[in-house]
Formats: structure tokens, sequence, C-alpha cells
């Protein structure tokens, strides 16, 4: 379990961090999200206690990561996938780590093997892919079998195999109970992968929920219906207090009915996919879909994070007209 109790990290006049609080449980992935500039990485090396707080307290299993007797044990961390002797082998980087904490040999060749990088085990990690360097990072967080992670942009630089594999692997762990704390920019990714969100901006506490919950406490929930009979079926929903409109075209919006009449394509608020499948069979409506539609992520995070954002857009100021004077020494209209 990962604890942070009003921790709060200065740099000069800059507030990184300001008196956050929030703990990270095992059994489950937990996503850390917020805008750049927002204070995810600060957060991690209080966590790993790369930095010291100006206040407050980050424990891991109830302690601070000084305290920690054989910390690679305790807790696996990538923060910095290029953070590596480009000199040594990725074995003999492996190798060095696992020697710090008494591990044995042996272990260094299955995380190796665990990460896929068993063909290039001997090779200088100077000529490493960024993809390549994400993996032996992640070697390096498992080598000491801990029960709590912490990795910082993991699927950075990974392909579409190497993105499912780290996504099943932080599933894998969660699911033998163990702590996993994550953060990404990969929206997408984060929603399938997270179980719990924790969001911060501007180093302050935004939210700290279920991944469900957050999305569906920040975008419209609605149904998508089609039906032949939309006149029909638009009149008992409007009756039972729902709202109707006409959903936006998506290549599918008109589908054949049995007897060759166009379905129309809408969209209901206010009432249950189960309740208007009820509404159509009272009435008699035939239904060719009923969809429930929640928003995605990536749109609740652009609404509860918007007045977070640090590094925003900005209009450039507009360029300024030609002068119309004439340069010295030359004659105007020449």
């Amino acid at each position: 379990m990962i604890e942070a109790r009003v921790l709060t990290k200065r740099y000069g006049p800059k507030v990184a961090v300001n008196q956050l609080s929030f703990t990270v449980e095992p059994g489950k992935v937990t996503g850390f999200l917020g805008p750049n500039g927002a204070g995810k990485s600060t957060t991690m090396r209080l966590i790993l206690g790369l930095d010291r707080p100006d206040g407050g307290t980050a424990t891991i299993d109830g302690k601070h990561y000084r305290e920690l007797a054989s910390p690679l044990r305790t807790v696996g961390a990538l923060l910095e996938a290029r953070s590596v002797h480009t000199g040594r082998t990725a074995f003999d980087h492996l190798l060095f780590l696992a020697q710090t904490q008494g591990l044995p040999r042996q272990r260094v060749r299955q995380v190796i093997d665990l990460v896929g990088l068993g063909a290039v085990a001997n090779k200088r990690t100077g000529g490493f892919s960024l993809g390549m360097s994400q993996r032996l990072g992640i070697a390096a967080a498992l080598l000491g079998d801990p029960q709590v992670f912490l990795l910082d942009e993991p699927v950075n630089g990974l392909d579409p195999e190497g993105i499912l594999w780290i996504r099943n692997l932080m599933k894998r762990l969660a699911a033998e109970g163990r702590t996993v704390f994550v953060s990404s920019h990969l929206m997408n990714e984060m929603a399938v992968t997270a179980d719990h969100l924790i969001v911060i901006g501007r180093g302050e506490l935004i939210a700290d929920c279920s991944t469900q919950e957050f999305i569906g406490s920040r975008t419209r929930q609605s149904v998508l219906v089609r039906t032949p009979d939309p006149d029909r079926l638009a009149s008992a929903i409007t009756a039972e207090g729902g709202h109707v409109s006409v959903a936006p075209s998506d290549g599918n919006a008109i589908a054949a009915a049995a007897g060759g009449q166009p379905a129309a394509a809408l969209t209901v608020t206010g009432i249950p996919a189960p309740r208007i499948g009820e509404l159509a069979a009272a009435t008699s409506v035939v239904l060719h879909e009923l969809t429930p539609q929640t928003g995605s992520l990536e749109e609740a995070f652009m609404e509860m994070t918007a007045d977070s954002v640090e590094y925003g857009q900005h209009q450039a100021p507009a360029p300024s007209p030609p002068s119309t004077a004439a340069v010295p020494g030359e004659r105007s209209g020449s």
C-alpha cells in the first residue's frame, strides 16, 4: 500500500505538490492522471525518496522508502527508462542491481526472458531503442518480485504488442494482490487498464474514485435507439420523462427493416436502456438497436482538468502588417 498524507513540495516560488493526500490500495491497478506540470512525476519521486517533501509524508507499507531494508524486494519502480549505464549490457545492468539486494543471478535471467529481451541480453544498452529501454526498466522493477509497483509512463515507446503485454502484466500483478500505481497520458489505455483513478492538477487532488465513477460523473449518459417507428417510441419516451433527439449519422443510421421500412436512429437521455425496451414492448414498437452510450475517459479528463492545464494553447498574436515606410537610400515606388 502507498500512502501520501498532506504531501507538499516547493521548488523556489513554485508549489509542485500542494497538501496532496491519497491511498493506493493493493489488488487493483490505480491510474495516476494529470495534465503536464500537474506534479505526477514529483509525487512519485517523493514516494521513492528521490526528493524530500517540504511537508507531509509518503510511505510504502507504512515505511518511508529510506527505511526499507531491501528496497527492490518491496517496491519496483520505473521512472526514467533511459537512466542506465550505456556501456553495460542489459544482463550486467540487472546483475548489478540484483547484487545490491542479494538476489541470485538466476533471477536476472528470469526477468530478462519475461520482458522479451533474451536475444539482446548481452548487448550494450546504449544501442537500445526506447521500447527496448522500457522493457529493461520493467525488468528492473520486477527483479526483486516486490509487492508494490510505481510505473511512470510504462508503455512509452512500446509497439501495440508491447502495450498489450504491459497491460496484461499490470492486471496480473494486481490480481495477485499487489499494489500497482501507474501514470500515463494515454487515456484510452488507462480506460481499459486502471480500476481506480487518482487525478491531480497543479499539485492538488482533483479526483480519487473508480474509473467508471470518474467517467460517469463527468460525461453524459445516453442510449442509442434504432427503430422504424421513431415517432411512436419518442412519444412514449417523452411521456415517461425522457428526452429524444435525432442521433448523429454514423453511416449506420438507416437500416432496412423486414418490410423495407428504414430505421431511424435516436439518442435518448433521462431513461435507462432497459426501461426504453419495456416502453417499446408496451407500445409494440420494433427495435433494431438499443445500446447504452457512455462518454470516454478522455472526455471526462479534459472536462475535469480544464482549469488545471498549466501549458495550454494560446493564440499567437497576429503578425504586424508590413511597413510602408521607404527604406533610407531607396525611392518610394521603385
